[in-house]
């Protein structure tokens, strides 16, 4: 399972026209590294000539195509070479990829999509759940921080429990509040700058992200514990006790009181 090699020189991006696969391939060419663009549909020859020439195969596809990919590439990639998706769960595809392949796999997530804000520092999740993949992940991480990407390294329960929370509880949370809130007749006439604030950060998550979102809140397993979670302070938010809430959301502040 473990790589023959301790730099990534090439890549071949399986995905290259979806957003997240187009806009890393770019910054790899931009980075100096030889890039192999696949997409839909993906053409044998070129894989068969290409593939074998790659020291990093990067899976930018949705996980529910996993199984169906799989079988086309892995067959032609080279051996050690260090096979890797980009998805918002690490669990199932993780397990696909190392059923499908006996050489290193090394699961990655962007922790930011193809836009990035000026003032967000993007990194990037890195997971090898076997002993020897580990062996791989100083040459994954060396690539993403050539590409002016912070990374660290994760399992795949703390990064999964994570996502949970980060993206399945905050749409989900979202859009039952913005459901319950039309209820009101007349509510849009008393829409407050906060609240706007709140349907503006949520809008496209919401209109544009939806089946995204729904597509990663599935495939998550801990997806539905994160919400009897939530629903668990919903409950102390019931019964009257909004000091101690908002005190342990001051948390994500407390750098701001040092």
């Amino acid at each position: 399972m473990e790589s023959e090699f301790d730099r990534i020189h090439s890549i071949a991006v399986i995905g290259s026209r979806g957003q997240m696969g187009g806009f890393l391939a770019l910054k790899a060419e931009r980075a100096g590294i030889l890039v192999h663009r696949f997409d839909q549909p993906l053409d044998e020859e070129e894989m068969a000539r290409l593939l074998p020439k790659s020291d990093f195969v990067l899976l930018c596809i949705p996980v529910t195509v996993m199984d169906e990919v799989l079988p086309k590439v892995v067959p032609h990639m080279k051996k050690g070479a260090v096979l890797s998706d980009v998805g918002s769960v690490k669990g199932r595809p993780l397990q696909q990829m190392i059923r499908a392949y006996d050489g290193p796999v090394v699961g990655t997530h962007p922790l930011f999509g193809p836009t990035i804000p000026v003032d967000f520092d993007p990194t990037v999740a890195l997971v090898a759940e076997r002993d020897g993949d580990q062996a791989s992940l100083p040459a994954v991480k060396d690539f993403f921080e050539r590409l002016d990407f912070g990374a660290f390294e994760s399992t795949e329960e703390e990064h999964d429990r994570a996502m949970a929370m980060i993206q399945s509880l905050n749409f989900s949370s979202s859009i039952a509040f913005f459901a319950c809130a039309r209820e009101l007749p007349n509510i849009e006439k008393y829409v407050t700058p906060s609240f706007k604030r709140r349907l503006e950060a949520a809008k496209k998550m919401v209109t544009q992200d939806s089946d995204l979102f729904v597509t990663i809140s599935g495939a998550n397993q801990y997806s539905l514990e994160a919400i009897r979670l939530f629903r668990s302070f919903l409950s102390l938010a019931a019964s009257g006790d909004m000091d101690l809430l908002s005190e342990r959301a001051s948390w994500w502040w407390r750098e701001d009181k040092n």
